[in-house]
């Protein structure tokens, strides 16, 4: 569903890239998930271990020692590869001071986030965020002095956050990519409410975040493993819902098609086009049992956001004192980690934030089936899209359907024909809305297509109006 070729019923189609021996259009850059390296991987883990300790409340202003420190050699590494690639990258620190909040933030305590912003070259503001939270912990969450390496949690999708950095600013996209390190997770996510505080200041238009909290483990404390899984955690019902949506989706459906739980249903089937890479299995959760991570405040202010994290955790090795007892090692420390699992689950990263920064966003689109016998699906047409698939899924079948039915009157479903790149486009589809939900992605004239947005009340990649028209 991420790169089929559209077939226009037009009598020509131009393509910019070759087709593929299955009818698909190529996009032409080379794989930058190859380019990966787990020795860089490697060697940004132990610099930043080797700060003693990432810990929000620890020392701001130690030039070799906590969550200052590191914060600074995060922004000079970001500048390093920005000077790499002529000035490509806009590098931030974006933070505030936050208040004592009665519960880890017991004193007023600075929060900064260290932020590269690759500014497309078509849609400046339309946006891909891939982060990791930077801080670390270790037992008591107010303990800002012992160390705490913090190698999986999160220092894990901070290296991958920076390899993403690396390869992808050689590169030029035509949306924005913001990498991210995010700190104060541990605290109550404050990192994460500054950054999408933030971007929603500066007027961008999110179109993914992928947020990747320890992603580098394999195995769990009680030996059970999987070496070729991620879960990636999104939420159903939208966080930044109304009454007056819950009322449509009541009426018109939309309880699993959220945003979110589409860009999860996206980037499982992107990794299965890579049968050999990592896998992805949906976790259809905001995020574990009565846990949280930095994925949460941007779907709090409505934007698409998932959670990217290992199959098993090892929690023996996260949120401990580093300790041996009874035989045992506590600590989240660098040689507990699977080094081939994090740079296999950086690659998948690449290959996703590369593609998901060519491709448009996703269309918003709505559906009236209401008495009728067919189905009527309007949408705006989408900047940077030339053509558009339709796909359906029985209401109760949890992925979208890769061969699609016929209508009543016979026509196929999987090919729609759109020659225009502006206004109104509406395409009615021969099968009773009763029975199916729809969606729609749109693709770009060299392949990359979008998630899929779903034509339900609530389904658009985008923040319900407060309040709602």
């Amino acid at each position: 569903m991420t790169k089929r070729l559209i077939a226009l019923a037009a009598p020509f189609a131009f393509f910019a890239t070759p087709l593929a021996a299955d009818g698909h259009a190529e996009p032409a850059s080379s794989d930058p998930g190859l380019e990966v390296s787990e020795e860089r991987l490697r060697a940004d883990m132990d610099t930043i271990v080797g700060f003693g300790t990432r810990h929000t409340l620890s020392s701001q202003t130690n030039p070799e020692r906590g969550i200052g420190a590191a914060v600074d050699w995060a922004l000079a590494e970001f500048g390093r590869m920005g000077a790499e690639c002529g000035g490509c990258l806009d590098v931030q620190a974006v933070g505030r001071v936050v208040e004592p909040d009665g519960r880890r933030i017991p004193e007023p305590t600075l929060i900064r986030n260290a932020v590269a912003i690759q500014r497309g070259t078509e849609r400046p503001n339309e946006v891909i965020i891939v982060q990791g939270h930077y801080d670390s912990r270790v037992t008591d969450p107010l303990n800002g002095t012992d160390d705490a390496p913090g190698a999986n949690d999160d220092g894990s999708g901070s290296v991958m956050v920076l390899e993403a950095a690396r390869i992808l600013s050689q590169r030029q996209y035509p949306s924005t990519i913001i990498y991210a390190l995010l700190t104060g997770e541990e605290q109550g996510l404050y990192g994460a409410g500054i950054l999408a505080d933030w971007v929603g200041e500066q007027g961008m238009t999110v179109k993914a975040v992928l947020n990747n909290d320890m992603i580098g483990n394999s195995c769990g404390a009680d030996g059970y493993c999987e070496p070729d899984v991620v879960r990636v955690f999104s939420e159903g019902l939208r966080a930044d819902s109304t009454e007056r949506l819950r009322a449509r989706q009541r009426r018109f459906g939309g309880e699993n098609d959220s945003p979110g739980r589409n860009l999860s249903r996206w980037l499982a089937d992107f990794a299965a086009q890579y049968p050999d890479g990592m896998q992805v299995r949906q976790i259809w959760r905001t995020d574990r049992m009565g846990r949280g991570g930095d994925q949460i405040p941007f779907l709090d202010r409505g934007y698409p956001a998932v959670r990217v994290t290992v199959a098993v955790e090892d929690y023996d090795h996260q949120h401990q004192d580093l300790r041996t007892e009874d035989g045992v090692k506590y600590g989240d420390t660098v040689d507990e980690l699977d080094f081939n699992y994090l740079t296999r689950s950086s690659v998948l990263n690449v290959r996703a934030l590369d593609h998901l920064a060519h491709a448009p966003m996703p269309p918003v689109v709505t559906a009236d089936a209401a008495v009728r016998v067919d189905t009527e699906l309007r949408w705006e047409a989408v900047e940077g899209a030339t053509l558009y698939e339709v796909l359906v899924r029985r209401t109760d079948e949890t992925t979208w359907r890769e061969e699609t039915p016929l209508g009543t009157d016979g026509e196929e479903l999987r090919v729609i024909t759109i020659t225009t790149i502006a206004g109104e486009l509406t395409k009615t589809i021969a099968l009773r809305g009763d029975d199916w939900l729809f969606g729609l992605q749109a693709c770009s004239a060299d392949g990359y297509c979008s998630p899929i947005s779903s034509a339900v009340p609530g389904g658009a990649f985008e923040p319900v109006v407060q309040p709602e028209e």
